[in-house]
């Protein structure tokens, strides 16, 4: 299990922002020439991008190129360059369907891409929420999708609000799209980088839904979205008795358990497991 509980945008023209990324605790990292790089500062920020990704200065942590959109005059040269460089992953901002994948994948096999480096798709737009099984399931070699929450609140004229309500049937539906396809989701930013209170009861609430982590984009978010994003003490010593106690049920013959007061079944231990991995990949068994 790759933990990704905490994905830092980092952007691309900004170099001392890369150099400061080796130390931070993030999971993953996505070096940024989309938003975050002026038009007069792309062919700059791209090379740049893609030497800091082939350095693998940045150790265990997963490195992701963003690529301008598929409609941009950058597009081609970016995905040439992100393909050559190798990083661990390409993510491509907006893609609406299962062709755009098909498109994106054949233009990395083209332009050389090893097998290790993955698609992520952001799902930003409302053809995104409405095709979003089939964007998941368009190719082995997509193994994320990531919540563009700021465009797709802007695409529904959907007001930003404590609780994202306007936001959650599209997020509902990628989620879906995501476990019906054994893909890793990643939820939207936190614009508000001085609200962390406000920040940390999003994380809890994207947690709570089912997603694998948040993307970020300033470092002070980094710690409270792992810590939100990782098992509890209380936790891990929960899923460890779920797996004793249905190991000696399943010993003595029985199919059930019952751990404090609750019965368990395979669906708990499953679940347990779950916690115990995460809770290795980062870090927090002994």
């Amino acid at each position: 299990m790759k933990p990704r509980r905490s994905v830092l945008y980092l952007p691309g023209a900004n170099e001392r922002a890369l150099e400061k990324a080796k130390t931070l605790p993030a999971d993953a990292l996505i070096l940024d020439l989309e938003d975050a790089v002026a038009p007069d500062a792309k062919d700059a920020a791209r090379d740049r991008v893609c030497a800091v990704a082939a350095s693998r200065d940045y150790g265990t942590r997963e490195v992701a190129i963003r690529v301008n959109g598929l409609d941009t005059e950058w597009h081609d040269a970016d995905l040439r360059a992100a393909a050559q460089a190798g990083p661990a992953a390409v993510v491509i901002p907006k893609v609406n369907s299962a062709r755009d994948v098909h498109n994106i994948e054949r233009a990395l096999e083209l332009s050389g891409a090893p097998d290790h480096t993955a698609i992520w798709a952001m799902v930003e737009t409302p053809v995104a929420m409405l095709h979003a099984e089939e964007i998941a399931a368009a190719s082995e070699r997509l193994t994320v999708l990531v919540m563009g929450t700021n465009d797709l609140a802007k695409e529904l004229h959907a007001e930003f609000v404590p609780g994202r309500a306007p936001l959650l049937g599209g997020l509902s539906l990628c989620l879906l799209a995501a476990r019906a396809t054994g893909k890793v989701i990643l939820d939207g930013v936190y614009n508000d980088v001085r609200d962390l209170e406000g920040f940390e009861v999003e994380c809890l609430q994207g947690r709570r839904f089912g997603f694998d982590g948040k993307t970020l984009i300033h470092p002070s978010q980094i710690e409270p979205c792992n810590a939100v994003f990782a098992p509890s003490d209380e936790e891990i010593a929960h899923a460890r008795r779920v797996i004793e106690a249905f190991d000696e049920a399943r010993a003595a013959g029985k199919g059930v358990a019952t751990v404090d007061g609750r019965m368990i079944e395979n669906l708990h231990v499953d679940n347990a497991q779950r916690v115990l991995d995460l809770a290795a990949a980062v870090g927090k068994l002994g």
